[in-house]
């Protein structure tokens, strides 16, 4: 069950060193051939939304039917697995919502510097007039 986390964190670690590319200032050349680049990417790597999504759903179901451990009848190791449990689901819960919010921010960078650059050749057309 390890294995969509794994993929969640290296999603979001990618997604991450993306966004910091995007911001970092460049020679205006390399910054639209890196947002055009990215761009394209973005519809394939559109999956982290649904898969986190999916992923909030599972938490939120195992959440909900997870066995309490809160009375004096629980031994102390059964105690510590249910804390960890909690704390293991509230790290991923902050892992899916920042893949959805890293993605989100990686668009609007890039529909931002689009749309910065057509104001750019409406500026050039009217100055050319």
């Amino acid at each position: 069950m390890a294995l969509q986390w794994m993929i969640l964190t290296y999603v979001v670690a990618a997604e991450a060193a993306i966004a910091l590319l995007l911001t970092l200032p460049a020679p205006k050349l390399l910054k639209s051939r890196i947002v055009s680049v990215v761009s394209l990417l973005l519809q394939p790597c559109m999956f982290v939304v649904p898969f986190a999504g999916f992923q909030l759903a599972d938490i939120y179901w195992k959440n909900e039917h997870r066995l309490m451990c809160t009375s004096e009848i629980c031994t102390a190791a059964e105690r510590d697995r249910y804390e960890k449990s909690i704390y293991k689901a509230q790290r991923n819960v902050i892992l899916c919502a920042t893949a959805c919010l890293l993605y989100w921010c990686i668009y609007r960078i890039c529909k931002y510097f689009k749309h910065v650059e057509s104001l750019e050749e409406v500026e050039k057309r009217y100055k050319k007039l």
